[in-house]
């Protein structure tokens, strides 16, 4: 017997919370995704500063991780196609180890770029496979409840990062003598604490990597290996007997369909599901959340307030995160995707307008910018943030679902990183005020694009959804013809 069968014995007659097991296992990806590129907002004007940079440079530094998030993207969906989600998953965890350690003790700014995109390969790989897992794993009528537990994990891994990084200040700034006042534990706590704010990534990030030995694999990506036996155990403990036999026989009946390969998605029904996924990935970052996740202590300092200050006002704004997050997550399966994606995003949208008003106004107080920027990011974190990531799990057929995620994902990416470019250099030249009004425009035009393309998928199960995108083929030909 092998260990995946000892583990899944184990598991089906002794862990009567096995759903809720491997998504929160697995939902920790969402954790490393969110420290990982949050943790860097603390860090950029010291490491301007010590390494001398210019606008371009501090761009390539806050968006370097994106490149190797992006190779990342690209290279999961096979391997976790080929290789399985979790064992793609553990690779990942190393890989977030690796550039935790190495983002604490670098000389150079040269060998810090390459840390930061081995991080980058790892967040790529967690952001396809762990909503991916998770979709495939959980029951249609708490799927989106599930999935969205990754969207949870990753605000959680930001307001982490975000209160990792003003405790190691504070504890610098309260202690400045501490480690015999030199050394190298003296550098990277004190003196150059930019390098303890990294280096804190290493205990989410080794707790990641051993509790994944603990989960059983996805039960579709095992029926698609031919393990059906395995696979059923695993949906009866999920479902019931009864209910496992008949979706064991829904998973069969999809993967027996013909096709297999990417062109599947130029058929007019799933061209209309790539469209989507490709609309919610591009679209989701050019609402500029992640410029706030990335510069905002930045934005916070050029409202008026102290490096301090931003630092402790970056921990509220990551609270609120926190907290409408988990309101998302609780409507989501009873109020459905579409609401909160199209009302939500409108509320961005009027919230972006009024941030760029109140920069355009002169001698304006802080405080009604930061008001603004929590009721921003109350918005986002109940709207597109929340519902992205399960509409992107739930959208793709099976047998090419890993691939799929790679290429919206990769999107999404790509993105992420010339927006996080550009940022420092784009308000330099045009203006914090004009930065949001952009932003505000890109969002209204996603509203009208999510209403018109985004289909709503509470309740039903992923062959369901797949089954309408192929009614959304049949009227496309029906149509030609």
């Amino acid at each position: 017997m092998t260990d995946f069968d000892n583990r899944t014995k184990v598991v089906s007659t002794q862990s009567p919370f096995l759903v809720a097991m491997v998504c929160l296992v697995a939902s920790l990806g969402g954790v490393l995704f969110g420290f990982d590129t949050a943790v860097i907002s603390g860090t950029i004007s010291m490491v301007e500063t010590q390494f001398e940079l210019d606008k371009v440079e501090v761009g390539w530094f806050g968006s370097s991780a994106l490149i190797g998030a992006i190779v990342g993207s690209l290279v999961a969906g096979s391997l976790g196609d080929k290789y399985g989600r979790r064992s793609i998953l553990i690779v990942s965890a190393l890989l977030f180890f690796l550039s935790a350690l190495g983002s604490a003790l670098p000389s150079a700014f040269s060998l810090l770029i390459a840390a930061r995109l081995i991080g980058g390969l790892g967040i790529g790989i967690a952001s396809v496979l762990a909503p991916l897992y998770i979709s495939e794993f959980s029951p249609a009528k708490i799927r989106g409840r599930l999935i969205a537990l990754y969207q949870m994990s990753i605000v959680i891994g930001i307001l982490m990062a975000y209160f990792s990084n003003w405790w190691v200040l504070n504890h610098a700034q309260a202690h400045p003598n501490s480690f015999g006042g030199s050394g190298i534990m003296h550098k990277i706590m004190v003196s150059e604490v930019w390098r303890a704010m990294f280096g804190t990534e290493m205990i989410p990030a080794l707790l990641f990597f051993l509790l994944l030995w603990t989960i059983p694999e996805s039960p579709r990506w095992l029926v698609k290996e031919g393990h059906s036996n395995k696979a059923k155990r695993i949906l009866e403990k999920i479902n019931g007997k009864l209910s496992a036999s008949t979706e064991l026989n829904n998973i069969l009946g999809a993967l027996s369909n013909k096709g297999g390969s990417l062109k599947e998605l130029a058929k007019p029904g799933f061209k209309k599901a790539l469209i989507a996924g490709l609309g919610l990935s591009v679209f989701g970052q050019f609402t500029g959340v992640n410029i706030i996740v990335y510069y905002g202590p930045d934005i916070l300092r050029d409202a008026g307030l102290n490096f301090d200050g931003a630092l402790k006002l970056q921990v509220a704004i990551g609270l609120i995160n926190l907290v409408f997050t988990a309101l998302a997550l609780w409507k989501i399966d009873s109020w459905g995707r579409r609401p909160l994606l199209i009302w939500g995003m409108l509320s961005v949208c009027i919230s972006l307008v009024v941030i760029g008003v109140l920069f355009s106004i002169p001698s304006i107080s802080s405080i009604w910018i930061v008001v603004m920027l929590c009721v921003y990011m109350a918005s986002l974190a109940f709207s597109i943030n929340a519902v992205i990531w399960v509409l992107l799990g739930e959208l793709y057929p099976t047998r090419i679902r890993g691939r799929a995620m790679s290429m919206v994902t990769f999107a999404n990416w790509a993105a992420n990183f010339g927006t996080a470019f550009l940022f420092p250099w784009f308000v330099s030249v045009i203006g914090m005020n004009i930065g949001f009004f952009v932003f505000a425009a890109f969002c209204f035009t996603a509203t009208v694009f999510f209403h018109k393309m985004i289909p709503e998928t509470k309740g039903k199960t992923l062959e369901e959804i797949e089954e309408h995108w192929r009614g959304k083929g049949l009227e496309a030909d029906r149509v030609r013809h």
